[in-house]
C-alpha cells in the first residue's frame, strides 16, 4: 500500500483528500504546514506527495525546494489555484513532477496520482542501486555489499550513506545530514553525526578494507572520497 503525504492546510480539503486516497487503496497522512511536511517527509517511506502551495511557516515551494536538496526522487504533485504559464514554469524548475488547479476533479486527480506512481515504480526498477568504487548500495535491500560482502547497516547509516552516495562529488555539512537523515532541526550536537559516521565506515571497511569511501572534509562536513 504506497503511503501518500497530503500537505494541505485547509481542515476540510484535507479531510476530503485523504477520505478519497484511503477508498482507492492508498495510506494518507495528513500534514498541515511546510514545517510539519518536512518532518514526515524526513521519516522517508513515502511514494507521491501531494503539495498545496498555499502553507502557514514554509511555502509549499519552500517545501519542494528543500525536498529536492536532499536529492529525494519522491514524486510531488502540486495543488494550486494559481495557473499562469510563469508559476507553472517556477514550479517545474523547483523540481515538481505534475499540478492540479483548484477545484480540481476528484477523478483526474487520482489518475495522475496512479500515473506518477507507476512512472516512478518504472525509475525505481531501472535504478535499484547506487555503486561506488567497489561498494554497491542496494536500495531494495537496504544495505551495501563489495562482491557477496554484507555490511549489515542500521537505518541511519544506510540513508546517510544512500545521501552521500547519490550525490559523491557534494560535500555535505553535519546541519545537512543531521537535517535529511533524522528530520528535525540540527542543533549542534557533533557527536551524533560522528557516531553514525564512525560506524559506517568501519562496516564499510569490513567488507571492503582496501578503499576509503567516506572522506572527512574539515572544518565543512563529510563526502564520498575521490
Amino acid at each position: 500500500m504506497e503511503k501518500i503525504l497530503v500537505v494541505e492546510d485547509d481542515a476540510h480539503i484535507s479531510e476530503m483528500l485523504c477520505l478519497l486516497l484511503g477508498q482507492s487503496g492508498y495510506l494518507p497522512v495528513a500534514a498541515f504546514s511546510g514545517t510539519e511536511a518536512l518532518l514526515h517527509l524526513g521519516q522517508g517511506g513515502f511514494g507521491l506527495v501531494l503539495l498545496d502551495l498555499m502553507l502557514p511557516g514554509k511555502s509549499g515551494e519552500e517545501v519542494l525546494e528543500e525536498l529536492r536538496k536532499t536529492l529525494s526522487k519522491v514524486p510531488v504533485i502540486v495543488l494550486t489555484a494559481r495557473v499562469d504559464k510563469e508559476t507553472t514554469i517556477k514550479l517545474l524548475r523547483l523540481g515538481a513532477d505534475d499540478y492540479v488547479t483548484k477545484p480540481f476533479d476528484n477523478n483526474e486527480l487520482l489518475a495522475r496520482v496512479e500515473a506518477r506512481l507507476r512512472r516512478s515504480d518504472d525509475e525505481r526498477g531501472e535504478a535499484a542501486q547506487l555503486t561506488h568504487k567497489a561498494i554497491r548500495l542496494d536500495l531494495g535491500a537496504f544495505d551495501a555489499f563489495a562482491g557477496d560482502k554484507k555490511a549489515g547497516l542500521s537505518k541511519r547509516e544506510f540513508e546517510i550513506l544512500h545521501l552521500m552516495m547519490a550525490n559523491p562529488n557534494k560535500v555535505f555539512t553535519k546541519n545537512n545530514i543531521y537535517e535529511s537523515v533524522w528530520g528535525g532541526e540540527f542543533w549542534g550536537d557533533d557527536n551524533t553525526i560522528n557516531v553514525h559516521i564512525s560506524k559506517l565506515r568501519g562496516k564499510l571497511f569490513a567488507i571492503s578494507p582496501d578503499e576509503e569511501y567516506v572522506q572527512t572534509v574539515w572544518g565543512i562536513g563529510f563526502k564520498m572520497s575521490d
